[in-house]
């Protein structure tokens, strides 16, 4: 069964009252983080920090620790730290080419690795990253990439479209998940939902978030609407009623239905199960 994925929450992994609070948020994954939201002077507690909390009981929650960069100091400690913890994957930042995804790898004690395309030339080796056995995911990194790119994107994102869309297929590409940058804007509820949205359309699996309040709306917009669930199963049940009857080709709502469209509408009700049983 698909695991649904639609809110991933990054938290400072020295934030110590975030992480207990976190336990009781309703995202469907959150992200200890060791690398941007922790000082320098402060990454061998946060790492120590992260490694406990990991040992807690996070229900339907899983539970991700980003280490820092692969060139930094802390990078090999960070991994060494996962060994023996709960973690249900790492996500590496900065990832650039394939030779980082398989050094993330190897270093990964068998975790699953999300790997973080932030960057020009990650965005170029998209898809041999997502092809390294062991990478489960990618992440866009917008931030960081609009920064390199001298980019000035509006609320349409349209100066990182082509970076966006080179994510997603390379994810699909190797049969792999793709999740959306974060908003950064937590008074503009509305650019949040329309970001989504967007990231949605595009073909992303989820949505990353900085903040608790951003949950609901990721959750609302990479969910499913009861309109799309009756639709998915009516569209399945007139396909093999018309194999049933000898028929190749039928529609539904006045549209040609293909395999391709069965297939897709059998993908999201496997999405809405997965999503009840995580609420059950």
């Amino acid at each position: 069964m698909t695991r649904p994925r639609r809110s991933i929450l990054y938290l400072p992994a020295a934030n110590a009252r975030a992480i207990v609070k976190a336990r009781t948020l309703d995202s469907d994954a959150v992200i200890l983080d060791l690398e941007d939201a922790v000082a320098p002077a402060m990454k061998e507690a946060a790492r120590a920090a992260a490694v406990a909390a990991a040992h807690d009981d996070w229900g339907h929650r899983e539970l991700l620790l980003r280490v820092n960069g692969l060139t930094t100091p802390w990078s090999e400690a960070d991994f060494a730290a996962v060994e023996n913890s709960g973690f249900a994957g790492i996500v590496v930042p900065k990832v650039d080419s394939a030779a980082d995804a398989l050094v993330a790898v190897s270093r990964a004690h068998g975790r699953p690795v999300w790997a973080m395309i932030e960057t020009p030339r990650g965005v170029l080796a998209a898809a041999a990253i997502a092809a390294v056995p062991g990478v489960m995911a990618l992440v866009a990194g917008m931030a960081d990439l609009t920064n390199d790119l001298c980019a000035q994107p509006g609320r349409d994102r349209l100066p990182l479209v082509y970076a966006l869309s080179a994510i997603v297929v390379a994810a699909r590409a190797s049969d792999i998940m793709a999740f959306d940058g974060v908003f950064t804007d937590l008074a503009d509820a509305e650019g949040l939902r329309a970001e989504a949205a967007q990231g949605r359309s595009f073909g992303f699996d989820g949505k990353t978030l900085i903040h608790p309040s951003q949950i609901d709306a990721a959750n609302a917009v990479f969910g499913l609407s009861p309109a799309e669930i009756t639709d998915a199963g009516e569209l399945i049940a007139v396909y093999e009623e018309a194999l049933a009857d000898g028929r190749g080709v039928t529609t539904h709502r006045g549209k040609l239905v293909e395999v391709l469209h069965v297939a897709a509408a059998r993908r999201l009700l496997a999405t809405a199960a997965a999503i009840a049983a995580r609420n059950s």
